[in-house]
């Protein structure tokens, strides 16, 4: 029998883990590969088919909790959940339960309520009485309407007919009870209840205005039960009595106070909808259903009881409505829900229904001893500093350190893990010696002009210096790329880009099947509009030149970086690379490559800011193009009038008159905001800007995401403060 025990699980890589539950048989040969290459995710053309609107497919952690027994047999369960310590805490919790003999699991029975609900009765009593004189008729008629299902073993079993007292009288209510074996059953009730309305009306003499499913699932409640030493409780100094006892009372809490009774069921639900969501079935429904039943005496109860049984054990209990499907339309399309099926081994959803009952009950069981015992925060921390440290693109190898750095300083934000990250990495540079930089580069800050700039007008950018540095060396391995400094969220898909940089440069300066090692330092995070990308083909054109000796004059850097942006970004104006080439604030059109360099003593005072989207070049380009192409007069038109502030921009600038750039800042941002490049993210970040007294602000770059800039002469400290509030990250460049 394959054991569900799996010790240090959580401290493998994904891979590891993968190859972990093949080698123990959960997983078969074929779907641990598809883990592997990510194939069994949902794809974009199935997902289109299921709902309408579709424009992508969105993604939760997809994690397994092991240590599971029940009813004498091991699970390993599929849960799809985001929020941080459930899948640690549940699978703490089931080790518990298994060692005192596992949860015991009493299926539902597979039953749901159909209604149909008959308003404008003359007669309700003759109605009722009519209605249960022919339900055999009623019960057949519906079975009539889904023969396949009465092959099976199921189909309609009984009618029932209730009163109901409305502002306009009597309202009938029919319950059609229906046995929909393995599947959840939604589609069969309705179709059977809308089927048999007609005939309903007829009898009761009324109008039949709705006819659908029930979700409070009272004919399929599953129990589930557990009983645990009180000595395996013990945490820290508390006793296994004393966490037991602690237990008990925070279940008479939850029993006594509904405010608390709605945290303490949100924890058995974190179990179930997650296990619900990863098998494909209606979380939501499971969800109405559950919260309806905790509140069927009246007050709003919880779903769990623990006590102290006559063997002095922590004994749980769970009973809830659980109806749910292991076969139907839409877990059929779903690869993930049908690789999580394969992966529990369930062989019905009455099995799936108490697996399902035992994981609320763990999770219950989980969240209780860690509220009594040292409080609900330290796992949740340590769990959060993980998705922040993953989220500023922490290296693996620097990883666990950034987390714990995180954790002891007990302020757990993402600026706060870039500086760790950073720190860390100096101290591998220090400790490497210092590295020779073949390369430098600068960013860019778009202060007028964009879009237009696409489209021949002018464009009125600024360096920021020295914002990229690259080393490379050669190697007779295939090249490994180091990334330090600010690599964004996915440090992963730039390795990726700074690989295919290398190997295109490699190419175009006769080095091709040669193999280099590159160390990157960025301080501009990428998709933030800031020229990144440009940067970086600046520098590795650089660190080539230096290192393959071909004195390239600037030129020539210049023209290789335009070639590496259209890879990267498809059209691009040529800004980017030129002003990260030449390092100067200039005014630029594309025909010309740049009409004019401005003084080094015109750089005003600027604070750039980052929002937490990413902006697409490529893709907001395009739609740019694409919207132009069926408006081109009125779209040259904005795109003139961008061109002329860019041009007065650039004379605002050169005699420092603020005021008149600030203005000048303001209308393009309206400009491009007519283009559709502008968010709601980026619109609160120019307001936050305007409030804190921004003379202008703006978004900079493509847009659909990214960056804002402000024009802050004076209070440049103020407005940085403000937008660091606001969640943004920002940036410092020197001015003159």
């Amino acid at each position: 029998m394959k054991e569900s025990r799996l010790p240090g699980l959580h401290r493998m890589s994904i891979a590891e883990r993968i190859d972990a539950l093949a080698e123990r048989d959960w997983l078969d040969p074929t779907d641990a590969a598809r883990l592997r290459e990510s194939a069994a995710l949902l794809e974009k053309a199935i997902a289109d088919r299921m709902v309408e609107n579709v424009i992508g497919v969105f993604g939760l952690p997809f994690a397994v909790a092991p240590n599971f027994v029940v009813n004498g047999r091991d699970y390993v369960v599929p849960m799809a959940i985001e929020e941080p310590s459930v899948v640690a805490g549940l699978s703490a919790a089931a080790r518990l339960v298994r060692a005192g003999g596992g949860f015991v699991a009493e299926p539902p029975e597979p039953l749901l309520v159909g209604q149909v609900h008959v308003v404008d009765v003359g007669d309700p009593g003759r109605a009722v009485r009519a209605l249960e004189e022919a339900s055999a008729e009623l019960v057949a008629r519906a079975n009539a309407l889904q023969p396949s299902l009465v092959v099976r073993g199921g189909g309609a079993r009984s009618l029932e007919v209730h009163r109901r007292a409305l502002a306009g009288g009597i309202a009938i209510v029919l319950h059609l009870v229906v046995d929909t074996r393995d599947a959840m059953g939604a589609n069969i009730v309705n179709t059977m209840c809308e089927g048999i309305a007609p005939e309903v009306e007829r009898i009761a003499g009324g109008r039949a205005v709705m006819s659908i499913l029930s979700n409070l699932a009272d004919r399929a409640l599953v129990t589930a039960t557990a009983a645990i030493p009180a000595d395996l409780l013990a945490a820290g100094r508390r006793s296994g009595e004393r966490v037991r006892d602690a237990i008990v009372q925070a279940t008479e809490l939850a029993n006594a106070d509904a405010w608390r009774a709605a945290t303490h069921n949100k924890g058995v639900m974190n179990g179930v909808d997650a296990v619900a969501i990863a098998t494909g079935n209606d979380w939501r429904a499971i969800e109405a259903g559950a919260h309806a039943w905790a509140a069927r005496d009246g007050a709003y109860r919880s779903l769990t009881s623990w006590t102290v049984d006559p063997d002095g054990r922590l004994a749980g209990r769970l009973v809830m409505p659980l109806k749910v499907g292991i076969v139907g339309g839409s877990l059929l399309a779903n690869p993930g829900a049908r690789l999580a099926l394969a992966l529990l081994g369930v062989e019905s959803a009455g099995e799936l229904a108490g697996v399902m009952g035992a994981v609320g009950l763990a999770q219950n069981l989980a969240a209780l001893r860690a509220l009594v015992t040292h409080g609900i925060q330290k796992g949740h921390m340590r769990l959060h500093a993980r998705s922040v440290a993953a989220s500023v693109g922490t290296p693996p190898e620097l990883f666990e350190r950034v987390v714990a750095g995180l954790v002891d300083g007990g302020d757990i934000r993402p600026d706060k893990a870039r500086e760790i990250l950073e720190g860390l990495q100096q101290e591998a540079r220090v400790a490497a010696g210092p590295a020779t930089v073949h390369g430098r580069a600068a960013a860019k800050v778009i202060l007028l002009g964009e879009h237009a700039v696409v489209y021949g007008r002018h464009a009125l950018a600024l360096p920021i210096p020295d914002a990229v540095r690259a080393s490379l060396a050669e190697t007779d391995r295939p090249g490994r790329v180091r990334l330090y400094g600010d690599a964004g969220a996915d440090s992963g898909v730039v390795e990726r880009h700074v690989s295919e940089l290398v190997a295109f440069l490699a190419r175009k300066l006769g080095a091709a099947g040669r193999h280099f090692d590159v160390e990157l330092e960025t301080r501009v995070p990428p998709g933030m509009g800031l020229g990144a990308s440009a940067a970086v083909a600046v520098a590795l054109a650089r660190a080539f030149d230096h290192v393959l000796g071909l004195a390239l004059s600037d030129a020539e850097v210049n023209a290789l970086a335009f070639e590496c942006e259209k890879l990267a970004h498809g059209t691009p104006s040529g800004i980017d690379n030129t002003v990260a080439t030449f390092g100067r604030p200039m005014l630029y059109r594309r025909e010309a490559g740049c009409v004019e360099t401005l003084s080094e003593a015109a750089r005003p005072p600027l604070v750039v800011a980052c929002g937490r989207a990413r902006g697409i070049t490529r893709e907001q380009v395009a739609a740019v193009r694409a919207r132009f192409a069926g408006r081109r007069d009125r779209y040259n038109a904005i795109f003139d009038e961008i061109d002329a502030i860019a041009v007065a921009g650039a004379r605002a600038l050169a005699t420092g008159d603020y005021v008149a750039l600030g203005d000048l800042m303001n209308l393009c941002h309206g400009l491009l905001n007519a283009l559709q490049v502008s968010t709601p993210e980026l619109e609160n970040m120019v307001h936050v800007a305007r409030t804190q007294g921004a003379l202008g602000a703006k978004l900079t770059g493509a847009g659909g995401g990214g960056s804002i800039v402000a024009l802050a002469p004076g209070n440049t400290a103020e407005v940085a403060r403000a937008l660091e509030r606001a969640g943004c990250r920002v940036l410092t460049i020197p001015q003159s």
